[in-house]
């Protein structure tokens, strides 16, 4: 690698954890926290993001949203790709070392009752949980609820409305098991 561009890497490296530091000032920063382009965030609960964590916010815009009461936790390491909706009502915790791909939806709550006589009451939070390591394509809808066990892989526009078991593959529209990872 050429001098020059190590030196524009640095400075760009350099530009993102500012970036980040700006952002996302109403939140609880790790070390290291990166930032590329300006994302939404709305940051009236808890926003948490750990060390290291890399945010992409340029092709299409990143909202991250804590509302009150609310918790937003982002672990070490992780990756949060362009175009995704992040929303805790309740809480939604992403585990260490985490892929999420772009223009996924993770929402605890579905913001609006089917029954048209409750369409204007928010309905119950039911908080989301994906655990460390797991890689979720792009495209995928995490509903309310759900836990994600950890190694785990969401292939690309999967709707995951249950739990995935650790070290698994599941995909598709409900997401169904593929196969099985090993553990080690």
């Amino acid at each position: 690698m050429s001098r020059l561009r190590r030196v524009a890497q640095r400075r760009g490296d350099a530009f993102a954890l500012v970036r980040a530091r700006w952002h996302l000032r109403g939140a609880e920063l790790g070390e290291r926290v990166r930032l590329r382009g300006r994302p939404v965030v709305i940051s009236r609960g808890d926003l948490v993001i750990h060390d290291r964590v890399q945010i992409v916010s340029t092709v299409a815009q990143l909202e991250l949203v804590a509302e009150a009461g609310g918790r937003l936790e982002i672990g070490s390491r992780s990756l949060i790709n362009f175009g995704c909706s992040i929303v805790a009502l309740d809480r939604v915790t992403i585990g260490e070392r985490c892929l999420i791909g772009p223009h996924c939806m993770i929402m605890d709550t579905g913001f609006h009752h089917v029954d048209p006589a409750r369409r204007l009451d928010p309905p119950e939070s039911n908080p989301i949980t994906i655990e460390d390591n797991v890689w979720l394509g792009a495209r995928v809808i995490v509903f309310p609820g759900v836990t994600i066990g950890e190694n785990s892989v969401v292939g690309i526009g999967s709707i995951v409305t249950s739990d995935v078991p650790p070290n698994t593959v599941v995909a598709g529209n409900p997401a169904r098991h593929i196969r099985s990872l090993d553990a080690g």
